[in-house]
């Protein structure tokens, strides 16, 4: 068995083969990008098809719950059908989806559309990573790495940017027809270019189809309560709690049936190995930064600096530019450093850019943002390709499957849990900065009674006293819960760099990959 599963080492990849991995590649983008291409255009989408504000963020989170629920799956349905197959099919059940989405009517059948969309696109991204490392040999991984961690980490970062321009310039519609013509392109080249692996079929005998439904039970209801949780107080909702109990129950049920059934729907052994488990905590931990950055940023900019999305895309892009510059770089560093020394230095940076950035006001713009995004963006890529280095590279080519859908949920749970967090910090801690600050501006207060008869004064000659005096008061109201707003923020951005900087202390328990630097190939 050993000796069978070695065996695809030596293939000597052809340029067929490279055209259908950089396919491959592209159709994740296309996956990864869709989750936040839509989150600077809500309001335009909602506008579009009569959909109430409760309703448009169904948009984002059926979209994230199937996803979720596929990535673990894809391992094993890539071992009954085959790479190829699977990507074929998922690349082409994304685009007919996209095209769905593009001509909805209503706000029902884009829900509908867009779970589809996410569950069937949901297996393209582990699929990439799983065949990077089966396909090229050792001494490539370092380069194609790079190049799956710019493309992973640069989609979540240019997706309101590229959002925001194309409903500014055409229609909300063109966020999904814009994959149209690449999807098939994708579909086309894997299946005709890529063929590294035959499916199994004997694996149909025996399927684990409760545990399959346990699974999704649980990351689903897991995942909406995460999303939706922070808006609707938790469990003082009948919904939340009800799937609350439904995500415990069968997850209960989901992890006694994997660790005892003789073939699992996913296999968890991978997290027996060391540098595996801890990768994937670690995956976990940039889930929550690369997702929780891209959506505070554009939210400050939105309620404090009233911003566009055309504008706050701009800004965002900072981050993609000097993301795209640290590739070689990190490439580079990645085959003369210690692997463990690198990720240090990625997090570490990631962290520090999160604090700077937290140092805001209510002026903060462009240049105010510019270190502490190109900081961020510098550092993705010296976290990405160590991380995924630390978590593959001490697994055996038969574990590589399942063990990248179990790795890229980490990613994706990240991401989910920490913007259910985040959501949770910005209601409590606004709450309490607009309570101190309303204590502190009193009629008893020096100085405010000077500076509202001043507003009064000025607005008198357009408005009636009494109307002017009434018009004032609304301005400071308006002041204090910005200043609250712009607190709150602050706070969510230093407690995320607090979770960089405790990452920090997992380093020592990690052990040397293979791809390691310093002629560790």
């Amino acid at each position: 068995m050993q000796a069978s599963a070695a065996a695809p080492a030596p293939r000597v990849v052809s340029t067929r083969d490279q055209l259908g991995f950089l396919a491959m590649t592209f159709g994740m983008f296309m996956a990864i990008l869709d989750i936040q291409i839509v989150s600077s255009s809500l309001s335009e989408i909602q506008a579009g098809l009569s959909a109430s504000a409760d309703e448009i963020s169904w948009i984002q989170t059926s979209y994230l719950i199937a996803e979720v629920v596929m990535i673990p799956l894809s391992g094993i349905l890539g071992r009954l059908l085959s790479t190829r197959v699977l990507y074929t099919l998922s690349a082409a059940g994304f685009t007919l989806m996209s095209l769905a989405c593009a001509f909805a009517s209503n706000i029902e059948s884009m829900i509908v559309f867009r779970a589809l969309q996410g569950f069937l696109g949901g297996a393209m991204i582990p699929t990439v990573f799983a065949t990077s490392y089966a396909l090229f040999p050792r001494e490539r991984q370092a380069g194609v790495s790079v190049m799956i961690g710019l493309v992973a980490t640069m989609a979540p970062t240019l997706g309101p940017t590229l959002g925001g321009y194309l409903t500014q310039a055409f229609s909300w519609h063109w966020l999904f027809l814009i994959n149209v013509v690449p999807g098939i392109l994708v579909a086309s080249l894997v299946w005709t270019c890529l063929d590294i692996d035959r499916g199994d079929r004997s694996l149909l005998r025996g399927f684990d189809l409760p545990g399959l439904l346990l699974m999704a039970c649980f990351l689903g209801a897991l995942e909406y309560v995460m999303e939706e949780g922070p808006r609707d107080d938790w469990f003082e909702d009948e919904t939340i709690l009800v799937l609350a109990i439904v995500a415990a129950v069968s997850g209960l049920g989901f992890f006694s049936r994997v660790l005892t059934y003789e073939q699992p729907i996913v296999e968890l052994r991978a997290f027996r190995d060391r540098n595996f488990a801890i990768g994937s905590i670690y995956s976990f931990i940039i889930g929550i930064g690369l997702y929780g950055a891209v959506y505070i940023t554009p939210l400050f900019l939105a309620r404090v600096r009233g911003l566009n999305s055309l504008q706050i895309g701009e800004i965002m892009a900072v981050t993609g530019a000097f993301q795209f510059m640290s590739a070689p770089i990190a490439g580079m560093l990645s085959k003369k450093l210690d692997l463990r020394i690198m990720l240090t230095l990625g997090l570490g940076m990631f962290g520090t850019g999160v604090y700077l950035n937290s140092l805001l006001t209510h002026e903060s713009d462009f240049w105010e943002l510019f270190l502490p995004q190109a900081i961020r963006g510098l550092s993705l890529m010296l976290c990405f390709i160590p991380v995924n280095a630390i978590a593959f590279g001490t697994l055996r080519p038969d574990q590589l499957k399942n063990a990248s859908g179990l790795y890229n949920l980490m990613r994706n749970l990240g991401g989910a849990i920490g913007l259910a967090a985040i959501n949770t910090v910005l209601t409590d801690r606004f709450a309490l900065h607009l309570s101190r600050l309303a204590d502190s501006v009193t009629w008893s207060r020096p100085g405010i009674p000077d500076w509202l008869d001043g507003m009064a004064a000025q607005l008198g000659a357009a408005m009636p006293e009494e109307a002017a005096q009434r018009a004032a008061l609304k301005i400071l109201d308006g002041i204090v819960q910005r200043e609250a707003f712009v607190m709150t923020f602050s706070d969510c951005l230093m407690i995320m760099a607090g979770v960089f900087a405790a990452a920090l202390l997992l380093m020592p328990l990690v052990r040397r990959p293979r791809m390691a630097g310093g002629g560790g190939h």
